[in-house]
């Protein structure tokens, strides 16, 4: 409670208040028709880290210039026609819907302005078509005005920085990724690891979200992106080699009777304690990983013809431990070129890493992003079509805040949430508002007496918009504080327009919640539906591909598919966690399928028939698996995996034989982790 509602919030919603008194004031100053717009931007794009502010700013800016653009371009045409003006309105604000939904991003945010700035633009004043130039231009300026309020407050005054909080973030989750890498190689089993693997997964989607406001830091020692993608690269890669070396463990000591090789005891523990403290000296560190990871190398047996099961398990085992050593190293190495203030690579393996570095892969749900396009299509149509045909003045206000409020939630599976809270907000807005405006409102005299009647709701609700928990009250509550009959450039004591506009208000939301109950019901189901069967699509694709593998950005998308699956498991609380462990299962399937695909482009074709049957294999039974009851695989395609180890560990090339079984064995465990060892004289 006392980080919630201390002194943080307390400046934050210092800053809000400052910021909106100071948008107010130029739009009075300089005859803006109406403040209000400006006042509440400011507290739209308020955010604790200045970076995040000017990046929103950034969107907000191109959203609205391109939302007016499109107003002005259709409203003339379409201002004798209705019913056509209502169409275009509502497929413009169905396309934004969905590209935003789609971009998974504090960019979206772009998208989404495009789309409800044209209704904030077209709907309260398109019966003076001739006037829609000037109408855009304004709500454009008085925008701006709040924008750059916002972010001059935000960023001066106080300026939180992205770049302290990435780097304290980076270094927690390094410590995380390091203590669930030792505690999965534990000789013993440690209780709690399914946890910290989901914990993981999450933490590397969170770093592409802060990294996206990056550019945009007030720090000049800001680390650079290409940077943290490289360390969401290597931070991707623990959980398949965690998981691969627990496994490889159990089967040891399972063929061992429960007791562990003397030699493989040293190096585990070994490697424990390197990960336990690996050190600050980059020297020291990677001295002590390589020394490690020789080790590991010393104890490979050789891949050959007559290779028993249990060799196999410990070729596995070795070479997964000795990469599970050089990521955790170079997850450290990058972290010091993150905290240094030059730009030269800390290290040669460094520069090697942020080579070629690219945008990070995230799942792309065209589904559910085409309902949330469609829910916003039908709320805007239908919306249209009860205004005009019930000639309610104040109608086109409440169209305007269902598309607005159906564009700012169309990302979320289940926006009833926020919406209620929207509405709970706006009601008693409209009571507080009530009794500003018509009470208080008209015993002040100027910009200083408004602006001290004005303070103490202000300060309340800005320092509350700093909570998570309660942001989705005191934003709407502001929102109705910000009434356009009360921050006009003249005060007019009109209470019936007032009760019209507030009655609009809730209208308009109201309508959204019933629009989305209609349309958008069970959505978390069919999210968590949708989530899966696209990572059994993508597997089933990815294996008959004939063209290089990208395991990096197969491992991005399924981490960020995993977090997806974190939290909407967590919403529905009466579903079983079998998902998220099918999804981590099929994350290290995807994993073997890139090597086993390398490694087919590298041999001749007449070389690689065995590995062309196992990955046709694998996307046959996934291409073909039910959500809602999935069928193990059929004992085929483990005939056809061991003839494919029986195959390649008799190939002449060393390299072919060692890449072969690791590969092979790898995607064994994982889809057959019940089955018998490997014999060559059955398979």
């Amino acid at each position: 409670m006392k980080e919630r509602f201390g002194w943080p919030a307390a400046l934050f919603g210092l800053k809000c208040f400052l910021a909106g008194t100071l948008a107010l004031y130029i739009s009075l100053s300089i005859g803006l028709e109406r403040p209000y717009w400006a006042f509440l931007t400011s507290y739209i794009v308020a955010q604790p880290m200045a970076g995040a502010v000017i990046s929103k700013a950034v969107f907000r800016i191109v959203g609205t210039l391109v939302g007016a653009m499109f107003a002005v371009a259709i409203v003339p045409p379409l201002a004798n026609a209705p019913e056509l003006l209502s169409l275009a309105m509502a497929s413009w604000l169905a396309l934004c819907v969905f590209v935003s939904v789609l971009d998974r991003t504090p960019r979206s945010y772009m998208f989404v302005l495009a789309g409800y700035t044209t209704c904030l633009i077209v709907f309260p004043d398109v019966d003076a078509p001739q006037a829609i130039f000037t109408v855009a231009a304004l709500r454009v300026q008085e925008i701006v005005v709040g924008i750059l309020c916002g972010s001059l407050v935000h960023g001066v005054v106080l300026p939180g920085s992205i770049t302290g909080v990435l780097l304290n973030r980076v270094q927690t989750i390094l410590r995380d990724a390091e203590r669930w890498s030792h505690d999965a190689i534990a000789i013993e089993p440690v209780a709690g690891l399914d946890t910290e693997r989901r914990r993981l997964a999450q933490d590397v989607t969170e770093l592409h979200q802060l990294s996206i406001h990056l550019p945009f830091d007030i720090s000049r020692l800001a680390p650079r992106v290409r940077t943290v993608r490289a360390m969401q690269d290597q931070l991707s890669l623990l959980l398949p080699l965690g998981a691969s070396v627990q496994d490889r463990l159990a089967m040891l000591k399972a063929a061992h009777e429960g007791a562990i090789p003397a030699q493989v005891d040293a190096l585990i523990g070994d490697t424990r304690e390197w990960l336990q403290s690996p050190g600050n000296d980059s020297t020291t560190r990677a001295t002590r990983a390589q020394r490690l990871i020789d080790r590991c190398a010393m104890l490979e047996p050789e891949a050959r013809a007559d290779m028993r099961w249990a060799d196999m398990m410990r070729l596995s085992l070795y070479a997964r431990l000795a990469t599970l050593i050089a990521v955790h190293r170079d997850c450290r190495d990058l972290y010091d070129q993150m905290a240094t203030h030059r730009r030269a690579p800390v290290t040669a393996r460094v520069a090697e890493l942020l080579e070629g570095r690219r945008s990070r892969e995230l799942h792309l749900d065209y589904t559910g992003a085409l309902r949330a396009a469609f829910s916003a299509f039908v709320t805007v149509v239908l919306g249209c079509a009860l205004w005009i045909g019930s000639g309610w003045k104040d109608g086109g206000t409440a169209v305007m805040l269902a598309g607005v409020f159906l564009a700012i939630f169309a990302a979320m599976d289940n926006p009833l949430a926020p919406l209620k809270g929207f509405l709970i907000g706006t009601i008693v807005a409209s009571a507080l508002g009530a009794l500003y405006g018509y009470a208080i409102m008209p015993r002040l005299d100027g910009f200083p007496m408004l602006v001290m009647a004005y303070a103490p709701p202000l300060l309340l609700l800005g320092s509350l918009m700093a909570s998570p928990r309660w942001a989705g009250i005191a934003l709407p509550t502001l929102l109705g504080l910000g009434n356009p009959a009360l921050l006009a450039d003249r005060y007019v004591n009109a209470f019936a327009a007032y009760v019209n506009g507030a009655v609009a208000q809730i209208v308009g939301i109201w309508f959204a919640i019933v629009m989305v109950g209609l349309l958008q019901s069970a959505g978390v189901e069919r999210a968590i539906r949708r989530t899966v069967r696209a990572g059994w699509i993508d597997i089933a694709n990815r294996a008959t591909l004939m063209s290089p593998p990208d395991v990096r950005g197969w491992i991005n998308r399924m981490l960020d598919r995993i977090g997806l699956l974190a939290t909407r498991l967590a919403a529905v609380r009466n579903h079983s966690g079998r998902p998220l462990d099918d999804a981590l299962r099929d994350l290290r399937t995807g994993v073997s399928i890139g090597e086993l695909r390398q490694l087919r482009l590298d041999l001749p074709p007449d070389q690689g028939a065995s590995l062309g049957n196992v990955l046709g294999g694998v996307s046959h039974y996934y291409r073909r698996l039910d959500p809602d009851a999935p069928a193990p695989p059929a004992p085929d395609l483990l005939h056809d995996i061991d003839m494919a180890l029986g195959d390649l560990s008799a190939h002449g090339r060393a390299s072919v034989r060692r890449d072969g079984v690791l590969a092979l064995v790898s995607l064994r465990r994982t889809l057959f982790p019940d089955a018998g060892g490997y014999r060559r004289d059955i398979a």
